[in-house]
């Protein structure tokens, strides 16, 4: 099974994409966790990935898909593909079709979460991380023991650069600006299957959901 996983950042992708790994057997792409692994390795592409998410902008086309046509393609033979942050816009998605149609292997399904941006401001700000064990905590939702320190390994948590409000705000805008189009792409496609869910609902809730809908009979166009 083929994967797109969508919605605007804070919504619940990365809890949802550990539970249909599990469910599945997927080989989880992430191109937050791709974009990151490239700026810890200092390359003129990690810091040029840096420069954006910091601004919180969004990283422009080639350089998306650049990262992860590569990550693709060093996948697993065999293994069911999640994608989750990637395509962001019209153009990444028709290159990805490409891609697998190419290789005679198509999406079968796009599962979309969507929330309030109230809602979701208030869960990425309030992330807290460990800088060295990269355990992650929310100030209100799952706080450490100890207020600011990490429960494993006792390093002072931080805030990443990209998780303050008026960045949020700047990645959300880009988000339905840039990527909400995709969604639109995806509908007119007559050959998989969407699906939309409230990331508002518990993570169990939209799991459940979730793992229903694709395990559930393809609907009648």
């Amino acid at each position: 099974m083929r994967i797109v996983l969508m919605g605007p950042p804070g919504a619940g992708k990365g809890t949802q994409a550990k539970r249909l790994v599990d469910e599945f057997g997927m080989t989880h792409l992430s191109s937050g966790d791709i974009f990151r692994a490239e700026k810890a390795s200092g390359s003129q592409l990690g810091r040029e990935i840096d420069e954006y998410m910091a601004a919180g902008h969004l990283v422009p086309d080639k350089v998306v898909v650049d990262v992860m046509t590569k990550a693709i393609t060093s996948s697993p033979n065999g293994a069911g593909l999640l994608l989750d942050g990637f395509p962001r816009t019209v153009p990444q998605a028709e290159t990805l079709d490409a891609q697998l149609a190419r290789a005679g292997k198509p999406l079968d399904a796009v599962v979309i979460i969507n929330a309030e941006e109230r809602l979701i401001v208030e869960r990425i700000t309030g992330r807290r991380v460990c800088p060295k064990c990269d355990k992650v905590y929310h100030v209100k939702n799952m706080p450490p023991r100890r207020d600011g320190v990490c429960d494993e390994c006792g390093t002072a948590l931080i805030q990443r650069a990209d998780d303050v409000e008026s960045v949020v705000r700047r990645r959300l805008a880009a988000y339905y600006r840039q990527t909400a189009p995709v969604v639109d792409y995806y509908r007119r496609r007559k050959d998989l299957r969407l699906m939309e869910f409230n990331g508002a609902a518990s993570a169990e809730t939209v799991a459940a959901e979730i793992v229903r809908a694709l395990k559930g009979p393809r609907p009648k166009c």
